[in-house]
């Protein structure tokens, strides 16, 4: 090994995290099938035997990979100063940022699922673990201004805005267009928890 390269070596968390960037980028191009430890390897420039010792299996690299990306979420919930507002915002900003990992989930994950018995409720939990979720702060604030009925926010209904949208998302496989959003707020949600 010559001087530069003992320099430039990576250790520790550098090197996990080079790793988990370098499998999720490997993820979310090739999918589960093409997730194996020789391709993250190479992508991440090390040896297979360097992430074997950090995860002994695929499924357990797979799952710390998701949590590191979780892990640089925003989960804050936009404040507009409205419910309305704050729901588009959100919706729209998950529409940006996270569509493409619906699709992932549904799509490429289908051998992991079976493999694992793991469903994409889980890997959403290991995604975003136990955040509180902006939706919380979003329907907290509307209570508190007088723009949603706390006896009409249920656990199901707190859930329809995302549920709808995750919904758009898996049977188009691409982001919801913005007239789609705005039909989920102001024809579904909003007419279900005005007061």
């Amino acid at each position: 090994m010559g001087l530069n390269e003992k320099a430039t070596r990576r250790r520790g968390a550098e090197l996990e995290a080079a790793i988990l960037d370098a499998a999720w980028e490997q993820l979310t191009e090739r999918g589960y099938a093409g997730f194996t430890f020789e391709a993250v390897a190479e992508r991440a420039e090390t040896s297979r035997p360097v992430l074997y010792r950090r995860w002994p299996t695929r499924s357990d690299l797979l799952q710390a990979t998701i949590r590191h990306h979780g892990a640089g979420q925003d989960v804050s919930a936009p404040d507009t100063g409205s419910l309305r507002g704050d729901l588009l915002t959100a919706l729209r900003r998950s529409n940006d940022r996270r569509s493409n990992f619906l699709v992932l989930l549904s799509a490429s994950l289908g051998e992991y699922y079976s493999e694992s018995g793991a469903t994409p409720s889980d890997v959403r939990d290991l995604l975003f673990g136990a955040q509180r979720m902006g939706i919380d702060d979003i329907l907290d604030r509307a209570v508190a201004r007088g723009e949603a009925d706390p006896a009409r926010l249920t656990p199901t209904v707190r859930t329809v805005p995302y549920n709808l949208y995750r919904h758009e998302v898996l049977m188009t496989l691409r982001p919801v267009p913005d007239e789609k959003l705005t039909a989920i707020v102001d024809e579904v949600f909003l007419p279900l928890v005005t007061p």
